[in-house]
């Protein structure tokens, strides 16, 4: 039985078209999956493997080498919660920001909730410094963050909807 939707399948085989080798459609298959599921599971992996014609081994060595891909045994929530740290927002409150989110959600970096609504990550610098402090939502980004209760409260009212 196929744990990728035929959607995401699809996906993955029209992206083969749009580049010269099949194994360079390796990094966005990944991201679609994980995208959709939350996570990259083994099953996953053999059947990206076989839709690239590459070996399973091929696949796990690219996903292991980015930090940014999760397996089923450590999923993503709902809300993948990056905070900067790079110079500029360390300088602005980025570490205080981190350290109010860490007690706030009852979680250390690279971990998720036990609701599974979030998943709170570090990361060294996501392109926003003219907005330091900022974090990153998912895909997109939110400056001059220093309310760590009020970020969390705005996610969870923008989830329920």
């Amino acid at each position: 039985m196929s744990s990728l939707k035929p959607e995401i399948v699809e996906k993955i085989k029209s992206l083969i078209l749009l580049y010269p080798a099949k194994q360079a459609v390796t990094l966005p298959a990944l991201h679609l999956v994980q995208d959709q599921e939350r996570c990259v599971s083994q099953q996953a992996i053999v059947e990206i493997a076989a839709l690239l014609e590459l070996s399973p081994a091929e696949i796990h060595d690219t996903m292991s080498f980015y930090g940014f891909f999760k397996t089923e045994l450590n999923p993503l929530g709902k809300c993948r919660l990056w905070v900067c740290r790079s110079l500029a927002c360390d300088l602005r409150g980025a570490d205080d920001l981190l350290n109010k989110l860490i007690n706030k959600l009852g979680v250390a970096p690279g971990q998720t909730t036990k609701d599974g609504m979030f998943t709170l990550e570090e990361a060294e610098c996501i392109g926003a410094c003219e907005g330091a402090p900022c974090v990153l939502i998912n895909d997109v980004h939110c400056h001059n963050v220093s309310d760590a209760d009020r970020l969390i409260d705005d996610i969870r009212k923008s989830f329920r909807l």
